[in-house]
């Protein structure tokens, strides 16, 4: 963690772009919060934009805005992600989900600083740090045609990988008690890691990273009175899957084919960590096809034909 603040420190007075990099859950958006908060801008507009939890359709008018009856549902103007950051910093996660032919756009941007709101003329002028973060090797996504060469080079200007938390273990201590210290503050209280506990995190193997500490920490302060057992704290699901492999689903048979077809979806994108450009190559089905299943399973919940928890992994994917 000393190796990543000392890159954090040296960035953070500068008005260089970021290109943040490593598994999901390892902590990319906290990152880019201490470059903004170490930083130039830090009284400034910090905004965040979760590039695969929109649909390619609707990107566009997230970064740049609108005018009102640009497109159908346009009712009144809407600023974009740009303009609301001027003067400060734009933080976009998992920018591999981003079309090409928005990446086109953003390079433009990037390199002169305006653009115009979608269905507008006028051209409006900005000063944003951008701080993009992704959870794939960059290079390697070059490579593979899923981010232009161009806006590479113009992004990572000074690249930062976060390694994953099992390759951190002194980290694991610093991190949990930071966690337990800010909960003990909101709620008043004064609990503490049993014996144990510090001994479990540091031979588990965290495939979740910083969130799922985070998570499960959590949980275990709720669970206890004083100490926390953070062995007691594994969800009762992966204490019922703990002889499955972490790369197999089991689904009871009778059931209807649909229903083996979303469990299989909603299961490959938490594997993928939330990519959905990803899950779609792993399945071998179209992002569009992809897409338009995930909308019907948020409809079905809508409706109440499907239960909720099965909209969260549509809807929303991990830094």
């Amino acid at each position: 963690m000393q190796h990543l603040f000392r890159l954090i420190a040296k960035v953070a007075p500068t008005s260089a772009n970021v290109l943040i990099f490593g598994e999901s859950g390892t902590g990319k958006e906290v990152v880019a919060e201490a470059i903004q908060q170490m930083g130039r801008e830090k009284d400034k507009p910090f905004v965040a934009l979760n590039c695969g939890a929109i649909s390619p359709q609707l990107i566009e008018a997230e970064l740049f805005g609108h005018e009102r009856g640009s497109f159908t549902g346009a009712v009144r103007m809407h600023k974009g992600c740009f303009e609301r950051a001027n003067g400060g910093t734009l933080f976009l996660d998992e920018l591999m989900e981003m079309p090409l032919e928005m990446q086109v756009k953003l390079l433009r941007v990037l390199e002169t600083g305006r653009f115009c709101r979608v269905g507008a003329d006028e051209e409006l002028q900005v000063k944003v740090r951008v701080i993009a973060a992704t959870n794939r090797d960059p290079q390697a996504a070059v490579d593979a045609g899923l981010m232009r060469s161009d806006l590479y080079y113009r992004l990572a200007v000074f690249p930062i990988e976060v390694p994953r938390l099992r390759d951190r273990g002194e980290d694991i201590s610093l991190l949990a008690n930071m966690f337990l210290d800010c909960w003990n503050r909101e709620e008043g209280t004064a609990r503490i890691f049993s014996r144990t506990s510090h001994r479990y995190m540091h031979e588990y193997h965290w495939p979740g990273n910083v969130r799922e500490l985070k998570n499960m920490i959590h949980r275990a302060y709720i669970l206890a009175d004083h100490e926390l057992d953070i062995a007691n704290a594994i969800s009762p699901s992966k204490q019922i899957m703990t002889s499955v492999p972490s790369d197999c689903i089991t689904f009871p048979l009778g059931r209807k084919l649909a229903e083996a077809e979303q469990r299989l979806i909603y299961a490959t994108l938490g594997y993928c960590g939330g990519n959905k450009t990803l899950t779609a190559e792993v399945l071998g089905i179209s992002l569009k096809t992809l897409y338009n299943r995930l909308n019907e399973y948020q409809a079905k919940v809508f409706a109440g034909d499907l239960p909720a928890q099965s909209h969260a992994y549509g809807s929303n994917t991990g830094t």
